[in-house]
């Protein structure tokens, strides 16, 4: 049996791909997965190292100010769709997954023209504009957020099943990872990121809020800054002995979360699903700029069950960001609490579940188990 999973642009569109291609893999060893992607988005590298194949498409985007460019990407976008329809026909898939981003609305319309399973996994709790519009001709659309159920046109199709994590996030070792990044391994540890480009704001806050803990707070830093930031953030690291290792991006993600006793990042879906799967206490600064304001919602949901603190952008500086991180670092048991908060907002068994609907569909056995209830959590007061 063959799996086409379609999705690219950015890793909120291909890492939950991956997640479930990976567990079809080790769970499903009849199945073979394609995928579907761009030629210029992360698809392009990190479906290659995960040893899947994939197949690329033309897609473009319609600048919202530049409505000049409009006829060039729709006749893109229009060329894109006979490649789609040309992938199909020739790799005959069983079931199609649609994860999101333009790469993804043509392949999903042609797996409905073509009567093929479609599936939808979305990772917001605002969910994009595409899955909005293919809603209305899957077979089932795929959750990570309850609250996203609301934004849909049709609701006897939708299950709430969290956003597939990749199982090697959870095979590293506290000890171990402090040394590869050498670091201590008998102090607290933050590990701060904005994303795999990094984030300017966040990487100035963390250098000001780490001169200013110095001497008061007894905690070292891993700190991502993207590739622009890297040498001006290392030089002042280096000048002022901050207690930081800088890097212009973590690979072993597996290895800063088993080091990390507090997570300082964005509030994209995926991040969030993986430091809720890693049991993470976290602060958040969500993207003011991101589409319907959806990394705010997404926050709000880990703070409201206790598992994060949010800044918001605007309010982010260096000293709000010390005082966060002394306050938290300070009471082990607040701590603790938001950690077992993350674990319970956590799904792991998204990609199983995805997988198993996948298969399903795609032997003509159509559906999946009910989504799980809603957990408990444990109330701040407790």
């Amino acid at each position: 049996m063959r799996i086409l999973i379609a999705g690219g642009g950015t890793g909120g569109h291909v890492f939950p791909g991956i997640a479930v291609a990976e567990e079809l893999r080790a769970h499903h060893p009849g199945v073979e997965v394609v995928f579907v992607g761009g030629k210029r988005g992360i698809e392009s590298t990190a479906v290659p190292e995960a040893k899947f194949r994939l197949l690329t498409l033309s897609t473009a985007g319609f600048p919202r100010r530049q409505w000049w460019r409009w006829p060039g990407a729709a006749l893109t976008n229009l060329f894109g769709l006979f490649q789609a329809f040309t992938i199909l026909l020739t790799e005959k898939p069983k079931a199609v997954l649609g994860t999101g981003g333009y790469v993804s609305g043509p392949v999903s319309f042609a797996a409905w023209v073509l009567r093929i399973p479609l599936l939808l996994q979305e990772q917001n709790s605002i969910p994009g504009v595409t899955n909005r519009l293919l809603s209305r001709i899957a077979n089932e659309v795929h959750l990570s957020f309850l609250e996203a159920r609301s934004h849909f046109p049709r609701r006897d199709h939708l299950k709430v099943t969290g956003n597939p994590v990749r199982s090697y996030l959870l095979s590293g070792d506290r000890e171990p990872s402090l040394r590869e990044f050498k670091l201590s391994t008998n102090k607290p540890t933050l590990f701060i990121f904005g994303g795999s480009l990094g984030a300017k704001r966040i990487n100035a806050a963390a250098v000001d809020a780490l001169r200013r803990l110095k001497g008061r707070v007894d905690v070292q830093c891993i700190l991502q800054t993207g590739k622009e930031d890297l040498e001006s953030v290392k030089a002042t690291v280096a000048a002022e002995e901050l207690p930081a290792t800088v890097l212009p991006f973590v690979r072993k993600m597996h290895l800063a979360y088993a080091a990390a006793d507090l997570v300082v990042c964005r509030a994209g879906a995926m991040t969030l699903a993986e430091i809720a799967v890693c049991g993470r206490p976290s602060i958040l600064v969500p993207y003011p700029f991101a589409a319907h304001d959806h990394q705010r919602v997404n926050a709000q949901n880990l703070a409201d069950r206790g598992a994060a603190v949010v800044i918001e952008d605007a309010e982010l500086t260096g000293e709000r960001l010390a005082k966060e991180v002394a306050h938290l670092l300070a009471d082990r048991t607040a701590l603790s609490r938001m950690s077992a908060n993350a674990r319970l907002f956590a799904r792991p068994d998204a990609a199983a579940r995805l997988a198993r609907a996948l298969v399903s569909w795609g032997e003509g056995r159509h559906g999946e188990e009910p989504a799980p209830v809603e957990p408990e959590f444990v109330d701040e007061e407790d």
